[in-house]
């Protein structure tokens, strides 16, 4: 469970990124979160990742209260998160057997696990015969994949993906969503920010949009009558939902 309670958060510099947000995101759920640039949704993930710290209200994430979370005490609720980024963010002088198991590496894991971790993995992700290839011999959609093996290999409980097919053309953009949608299918909770309109309007999702700081819909309420909300894509000004 994620939940945001009165959440507000204010820059040393007086600009005013979140401004009262009140979430709820349910274990198991696929929750897409869509704005403008500087609506807020990157200070949104990253409160969820403990790189920001609220600065009114209380964020609870897997029964943790991040205000009061020791610093020494981040690395290890870090564990169970994985974060996807628009950039892949690999390491080029690896192989993709070895960037994965770089993130087992970090948490001390065993040899014998990374070796019985990793291939299961791969097979998962799809790149069971690209595991020799280094990052450079990989298509754009292969890196992703990497980047979402990578993000999935310590069974994170929360899945964080920041534009995760922002550099992917329409074939591949696609295969990385329905590995997403199949990874929530196992039970993990799903958190996207994307700029398109066609990923989200076709996925059926839940979607919680972003104007200002503010939440200014969600389709994950019910309004009066039983219905849920419409997305109000009029806020939205980003690339593909003009």
């Amino acid at each position: 469970m994620i939940e945001f309670r009165n959440v507000s958060k204010t820059y040393e510099t007086g600009n005013r990124a979140l401004r009262n947000i009140t979430l709820r995101i349910k274990d198991g759920e696929f929750v897409f979160v869509v704005g403008r640039s500087g609506s807020g949704k990157s200070t949104l993930m990253k409160l969820i990742t403990r790189e920001l710290k609220a600065t009114e209200g209380s964020l609870i994430v897997n029964g943790k209260d991040l205000n009061t979370l020791r610093p020494r005490d981040i690395p290890r609720y870090r564990r169970g998160l994985g974060v996807i980024f628009q950039d892949f963010r690999l390491l080029n002088d690896r192989n993709v057997y070895e960037n994965i198991a770089f993130a087992q590496r970090v948490i001390g894991a065993s040899a014998g696990k990374i070796r019985e971790n990793v291939p299961k993995i791969l097979r998962l992700t799809g790149l069971s015969a690209k595991y020799k290839n280094m990052p450079n011999q990989l298509s754009g959609g292969e890196q992703q994949r990497v980047a979402i093996a990578r993000a999935l290999i310590n069974q994170p409980s929360v899945i964080l993906a920041d534009e995760p097919t922002g550099n992917l053309d329409e074939k591949n953009s696609e295969e990385i969503m329905n590995l997403l949608y199949e990874i929530n299918a196992m039970g993990t909770t799903v958190i996207v920010i994307t700029h398109s309109r066609e990923i989200v309007e076709a996925s059926g999702k839940r979607v919680v949009v972003m104007n200002k700081g503010r939440i200014v819909s969600d389709s994950g309420k019910q309004a009066a009558g039983g219905e849920a909300e419409t997305v109000p894509w009029e806020y939205d000004y980003g690339e593909g939902m003009k």
